[in-house]
């Protein structure tokens, strides 16, 4: 377990941070951009578990533990070794959720704009982060190597999210639909 007595170490004051295997790297690097990113959508996903309940909340809780690990995950650079790796079941778990979250749930006949409820808004906003993340991971996987569950667990994400915005529209009863053309 993590036990922290010191918050400020002052170790990050010349713009450098240290990864989970020591290494120092500049706070601008590509893999603290995505564990910053990754951060951020967690933070979202807290955001909306202030409007949900229940069976919401906690899938939403195992959501912000997986996007911890996740951050772990990229805090030590490569695919594998001992660490803690976000693996093929985070993604299904996600999968399962997404699928349980979409029961019931009339089709789709127009694209969804963000809005509706202060809930379903509050999950269009953590899935837009988590495709931000997503993309800073992308970024990042160009350069070095990353856990390709990685990439696969934040995709899978923004679809959770979306789905879940749509439950919490009264499940799909109060979306707001895209009218293509009438924003002129």
């Amino acid at each position: 377990m993590v036990k922290l007595d010191v918050i400020t170490t002052r170790g990050g004051d010349g713009g450098e941070t240290s990864l989970g295997d020591g290494a120092r790297v500049r706070k601008d690097a590509p893999r603290i951009e995505a564990i910053g990113a990754v951060d951020e959508a967690n933070a979202a996903v807290g955001l909306l578990r202030l409007h949900t309940t229940g069976e919401e909340d906690a899938a939403l809780a195992r959501v912000q533990n997986g996007l911890f690990d996740l951050g772990a995950d990229l805090c030590v650079p490569g695919e594998g070794g001992g660490r803690l790796r976000i693996g093929a079941p985070h993604v299904a778990a996600l999968d399962a959720m997404t699928a349980a979250a979409n029961e019931g749930l009339p089709p789709l006949t127009s694209f969804v704009l963000p809005g509706g409820t202060p809930a379903a808004a509050a999950a269009h906003l953590a899935r837009t982060v988590a495709r931000r993340a997503e993309r800073a991971v992308v970024r990042l996987a160009a350069e070095e190597p990353v856990n390709p569950d990685a990439l696969r667990y934040l995709n899978r994400l923004s679809d959770l999210l979306f789905v879940l915005s749509r439950r919490l529209n009264d499940s799909g009863g109060r979306d707001v639909l895209w009218t293509p053309g009438s924003g002129a």
